[in-house]
């Protein structure tokens, strides 16, 4: 497991535990007490930790490299999954991937970033940073959910839309904003979940939805705090600074009336139990969906339009 500089008291705590284990298993030694005392210590010291997470902590949290993935929630809850890709226009863009299925017996598309799992798939799929091909064919699923009547899942976790020459010279900021009036325009329900870090216009811009989650420990802003602290201090080390008053957290943006849920997640943080990960929120999406079913087709549309109306208008 990738070691994040916070959890390197509860890693070695752990460590120990491993070594005791196998020491007990190659040996006539009991030492079951030990390994039970040392156990509850490091849960203990892994509740007390991630109970108390900075924004900058919860920064290294959401970025984790061993977080679920969008296509490990397609694998868990989505059955006869089909991918649908191209834009129809130019090209396929793997950092955005798309399709139809059955989501718990119900037609659905789901849309959502993928970053990738290692060096070669990381690179495949530009770490998740999507070109304008990518919201192109977004804006394609969205429409043919909408020609169907059926509803749209997008899973978010991205660091910002692929910010090269080449997506610029194809428009990138004009299918971010066509994105946006896509989902503000659909006549079915639309449900977002933020599962690591949502970051600027390239998380937006398939996040404009009738009920919007954040996983406890993942991330929603409009710059990086990197690039904020560059920005602002123009000097990176004050990322962690950035991330404070940026107000990114699951949390913050819950008490800023900007999301509607917050999605717990295992002691620990996802990226510790990958499967309860998901299976909370796929339940948090089956909820949103029994809530919004059946639906009228002008009434969604106008829920959506005054709902994003009245952001930062009743704090």
């Amino acid at each position: 497991m990738s070691q994040l500089d916070f959890e390197k008291p509860i890693l070695e705590l752990e460590g120990k535990i491993s070594e005791l284990r196998h020491v007990n298993s190659d040996s006539e030694v009991n030492i079951a007490d030990e390994i039970s005392r040392m156990q509850n210590k490091a849960d203990k010291l892994l509740k007390q930790t991630y109970s108390k997470l900075t924004p900058a902590q919860k920064v290294q949290v959401a970025r984790h490299q061993e977080r679920p993935r969008t296509l490990d929630y397609i694998k868990a809850i989505i059955d006869d999954f089909i991918p649908l890709a191209g834009d129809r226009n130019f090209a396929e863009d793997h950092a955005l991937v798309g399709g139809i299925g059955r989501f718990r017996a119900r037609s659905c598309i789901i849309i959502g970033h993928e970053k990738g799992y290692d060096t070669e798939s990381r690179i495949k799929r530009n770490f998740g940073m999507v070109r304008p091909e990518g919201y192109r064919k977004a804006q394609r699923l969205i429409k043919m959910a909408c020609q169907f009547q059926i509803p749209v899942i997008t899973l978010v976790d991205t660091a910002g839309a692929y910010p090269g020459i080449g997506a610029e010279e194809r428009g990138q900021s004009e299918a971010i904003a066509k994105s946006i009036e896509t989902c503000l325009r659909a006549d079915i329900p639309i449900i977002s979940v933020v599962i690591g870090e949502g970051g600027s216009g390239g998380a937006i811009a398939i996040a404009v939805a009738d009920k919007i989650f954040m996983l406890e420990h993942s991330i929603y802003s409009v710059i990086s705090p990197e690039g904020c602290a560059s920005i602002l201090w123009r000097d990176g080390s004050y990322a962690k600074d950035a991330a404070a008053a940026l107000k990114i957290t699951a949390q913050d943006l819950k008490e800023l009336k900007l999301i509607d849920g917050i999605i717990a997640e295992p002691i620990g943080g996802a990226h510790r139990n990958k499967e309860q990960t998901i299976q909370s929120v796929a339940d948090e999406i089956e909820k949103a969906l029994e809530e919004m079913t059946p639906w009228d087709k002008l009434e969604i549309i106008e829920s959506r339009r005054k709902k994003f109306l009245e952001f930062g208008r009743n704090l």
